[in-house]
């Protein structure tokens, strides 16, 4: 007889079935944590789709794959990404990571005209086809910023060696850069198919036909552009290093908070430049209470704890 399982106790015992080699976690928010962590208990390897089981639980989930010898595959397609590019490095090649972001949907507008757009304006990604949150995200860096933090719990790679570039065509996906200055990079089409292919296949690669999966013709694009992101545009990018390095539980809050902001904008409960202040203050307030070693327990305490005061922060903003 077949058993139905539903809610959070259906998402862990799909994640942790003995007929699974592999979960793909792509469950948006500290809601994937569970799941992903009863896979690697029961010795499922992870492609990892879902930024918060590392970003929020990287302090807990590493051992725990180290302790369960499972390997953790990025399928985001900048990770990914990085992931191809550092393959047969010998330990200690890593030197920078380089971040390629598009920039979203306000690259080209003025610092000064942010305090205008609406959440419509920002879900206008001039390049990517994404879920709402993703989208907005990349209109105001956070995604860029979270993945920094990612990165580290990643690769290991301390703050300081891990960078944003803005990169218009999104053709490159991400870089790195070995101990003897070499810099190596990852080119496709800006599809989720591929790093997704790609996570599931390693170490193979699957041959796949030019007429379901168009081949990258660099002729068309010319050129290809970048530019150093402007911390006064992307605010985000400077909280999202401060967090980082403040490490912890602080990491968990600071996405959490996002989300959070990010469902106020989109619902006009609160304005563009809100968004980021209400992240900044939300991290501000944990500050106090940041665990440096969090339990599973602790890290979803603090992110229930950080989307309660973000929401509170919205009716109070105007008196900050």
């Amino acid at each position: 007889m077949p058993e139905i399982v539903a809610g959070e106790q259906g998402a862990v015992e799909v994640a942790s079935h003995p007929d699974a080699a592999t979960l793909v976690s792509g469950i948006v928010g500290c809601a994937g944590l569970k799941p992903t962590v009863a896979a690697i208990k029961a010795g499922k390897n992870i492609a990892l789709a879902n930024k918060e089981t590392l970003i929020a639980g990287g302090p807990f989930v590493l051992p725990l794959a180290h302790k369960h010898n499972v390997k953790i595959l990025p399928a985001d397609s900048e990770h990914s990404a990085i992931f191809q590019c550092i393959q047969g490095f010998p330990e200690g090649a890593l030197r920078r990571i380089i971040l390629t972001a598009s920039g979203g949907a306000f690259r080209d507008l003025p610092v000064e005209k942010l305090k205008e757009v609406k959440a419509a304006d920002a879900l206008k990604h001039p390049i990517w086809t994404l879920g709402k949150k993703v989208t907005v995200d990349s209109a105001t860096l956070f995604n860029k910023g979270l993945e920094v933090i990612e990165a580290h719990y990643l690769y290991g790679l301390d703050y300081d060696h891990i960078e944003i570039l803005l990169h218009r065509e999104s053709i490159i996906h991400s870089m790195v850069e070995t101990q003897d200055s070499s810099v190596l990079a990852q080119l496709g089409l800006p599809d989720m198919r591929i790093p997704i292919l790609y996570t599931l296949s390693w170490p193979d690669r699957v041959p796949c036909s030019e007429v379901t999966w168009p081949r990258l013709d660099l002729a068309k694009y010319g050129s290809l552009q970048f530019k150093e992101p402007d911390t006064k545009k992307y605010p985000s990018m400077d909280l999202c290093y401060a967090a980082g390095r403040a490490g912890g539980s602080m990491t968990g809050v600071i996405s959490a908070a996002n989300e959070k902001a990010v469902e106020l904008f989109i619902e006009e409960k609160i304005s563009y430049l809100d968004l980021f202040k209400v992240v900044e203050l939300t991290c501000e307030k944990h500050q106090s209470e940041l665990v440096a070693s969090p339990s599973l327990e602790e890290i979803i305490h603090f992110d229930l704890w950080a989307r309660d005061y973000a929401a509170g922060l919205s009716s109070s903003l105007a008196t900050i």
